[in-house]
């Protein structure tokens, strides 16, 4: 299966070229198959179907059964021209899914609860009321009480009944660093058309896609809790993604970019990383110059889990409140 992919092309002489060099290729091989790509083409629908019926005349029809164009425009849209059987697999089955949206796994709620409890020491919150806890969890008393008991002296119980974080030790973060992979239900997509768009350029273009109840985490966002992180560049594009509830729509990584397919090897390298924010209150940080950042914790999460865990710990350090000993 060979796959070429075109972006934002104007010119119909080059897509009359590619499509004439991709079915030259397959003439030769009966057993290939091909399709060539357009992202957001800025040649109209009308213009591209004229290309394609003069293209399919002057193919022989063993050539022209393996061959397609897949053509997806800016607004999300896309249609196939020729076989579909040409198309690869995993491009069918990223359309399918992004269109039907995702079902995401109960809620870990005693993760949601701790991680909430660390938000509030970091950013100086100061202590909570357990009412608090539940409403922004989106959990009922036993799961907080449940909670504060398995941390034992780590909470401070004020007399009014209200609770906050000492401190947070090191093997409560190596906790919440190992199960936040599966509490937040990450899910990974890379671009495998031998042309893809850099972190950098997708985060540009986000704002223009992104619906409400996205932010900004990761080492965009960590940058932006912490500018002197010590890291160069944009290794990845980490976004955090509200989701009180269980069903989510994800439709504007199409929009994104159509290139972009899921994939499920966490050691395969990947230019967009979803996370699942699961508690009812979102706690984003408002950006005027676009879109939301992603609570610390949250992006704290994101480097560890991206592999960058020399940067996390940089930044855990950065975020630790100086009159607290992180034991």
């Amino acid at each position: 299966m060979e796959v070429r992919t075109l972006r934002d092309t104007a010119a119909a002489q080059v897509l009359r070229a590619e499509l004439m060099a991709m079915a030259s290729r397959v003439a030769l091989d009966p057993s290939r198959t091909a399709t060539l790509r357009l992202v957001r083409p800025r040649i109209s629908e009308k213009r591209l179907e004229e290309e394609w019926r003069a293209a399919a005349g002057a193919l022989r029809p063993a050539v022209l059964s393996r061959l397609s164009l897949q053509a997806v425009f800016a607004d999300g849209r896309s249609r196939v021209f020729g076989a579909s059987r040409a198309l690869p697999p995993e491009a069918r089955a990223g359309e399918a899914l992004r269109a039907r949206g995702i079902r995401l796994p109960p809620r870990d709620l005693s993760f949601v609860v701790e991680k909430l409890l660390v938000w509030a020491w970091i950013t100086r919150r100061g202590p909570l009321t357990r009412k608090w806890l539940e409403d922004a969890a989106g959990c009922s008393y036993p799961t907080v009480a449940s909670v504060v008991e398995r941390l034992g002296s780590v909470v401070r119980r004020h007399p009014d009944r209200r609770i906050e974080l000492t401190h947070v030790p090191r093997e409560e973060w190596a906790r919440l660093f190992a199960l936040s992979g599966e509490a937040r239900s990450v899910m990974r997509f890379a671009d495998r058309s031998g042309q893809p768009e850099s972190p950098a350029a997708l985060l540009r273009r986000l704002g223009k896609v992104a619906p409400d109840g996205v932010a900004v985490g990761g080492v965009a966002g960590a940058r932006h809790h912490h500018p002197a992180l010590d890291l160069v560049g944009l290794p990845r594009l980490d976004l955090s993604i509200h989701a009180p509830t269980r069903d989510i729509e994800i439709g504007f990584v199409n929009r994104l970019d159509p290139a972009l397919k899921q994939v499920k090897d966490s050691a395969e390298p990947a230019q967009l990383v979803l996370h699942f924010v699961r508690h009812a209150e979102a706690l984003f940080t408002p950006n005027t110059g676009g879109l939301p950042w992603a609570d610390p914790v949250e992006c704290l999460l994101d480097l560890n889990e991206g592999g960058l865990q020399a940067q996390a710990l940089e930044f855990m350090d950065a975020l630790t409140p100086k009159d607290s000993a992180a034991r």
